[in-house]
């Protein structure tokens, strides 16, 4: 089964300094026809202004990935990890039993615009946990790059839930398929920007498609697109 979550249909808050669309049900926005996929819980889509950013807070229980797509974000947490990210790198944060951060738009001049991603661990609890990798372009064109998995393939960041998160830089014409391994039932595909076929059902910037059962074949339309596709239990 697919369906589709196109880009309006998406919760939306604008804060002036802020403005995010969110993909299931989070903070203010409450839709219980969304509130998850899988173990997939969030996916939001932010943008910062210059100087914004959230002041220390706390998480736990939850295994976050982050990917920017347009300038960068500074991260400090009460482990002791500090590093700026850009675009090409993914940071992964283990919430585990509790840990407190902060994300900030470092740019004077320049909107940072990111994806957040919340994925539900398999196993509550244990120490937190940081790593973040950089994954070039070149290995993402044309290809499904894992960037994240439950046994850090192919250089992928290792994470606690039985999933695989894939990115990927389809120029027009460029097809990908994932069939999803044993065990695993479900694929979301979020297109970031540009213009796909999913199974032959076309997806534009900000457009989602949840399959269940089914293997996806992804084509790129047009101008180059990229997407992350996140393959579920």
């Amino acid at each position: 089964m697919l369906t589709i979550r196109r880009s309006d249909e998406r919760g939306h808050a604008d804060r002036g300094w802020l403005n995010s669309w969110f993909s299931f049900s989070f903070a203010e926005y409450e839709d219980p026809r969304h509130m998850g996929f899988g173990s997939l819980r969030v996916i939001n889509e932010d943008w910062v202004a210059p100087g914004g950013g959230f002041p220390t807070h706390p998480h736990r229980n939850m295994e976050i990935i982050t990917y920017v797509l347009e300038g960068a974000v500074e991260h400090r947490d009460s482990a002791g990890h500090g590093a700026v990210l850009y675009p090409g790198e993914v940071q992964y944060m283990r919430a585990g039993r509790g840990i407190q951060h902060s994300e900030f738009n470092p740019s004077t001049t320049d909107v940072l615009h990111l994806l957040q991603i919340w994925i539900l661990p398999r196993q509550a609890g244990g120490d937190p946990g940081y790593d973040q990798r950089p994954f070039p372009a070149e290995l993402r064109k044309g290809r499904l790059c894992p960037v994240a998995s439950p046994d850090g393939r192919e250089g992928s960041i290792e994470i606690g839930q039985d999933a695989v998160v894939y990115a990927s830089l389809l120029a027009d014409g460029e097809t990908v398929k994932l069939t999803p391994e044993a065990g695993r039932t479900r694929i979301w595909v979020q297109v970031a920007r540009g213009s796909v076929t999913v199974n032959d059902t076309s997806l534009s910037t900000g457009d989602a498609a949840a399959l269940t059962g089914e293997s996806a074949t992804i084509t790129g339309t047009g101008e180059t697109a990229e997407l992350l596709v996140f393959e579920l239990a």
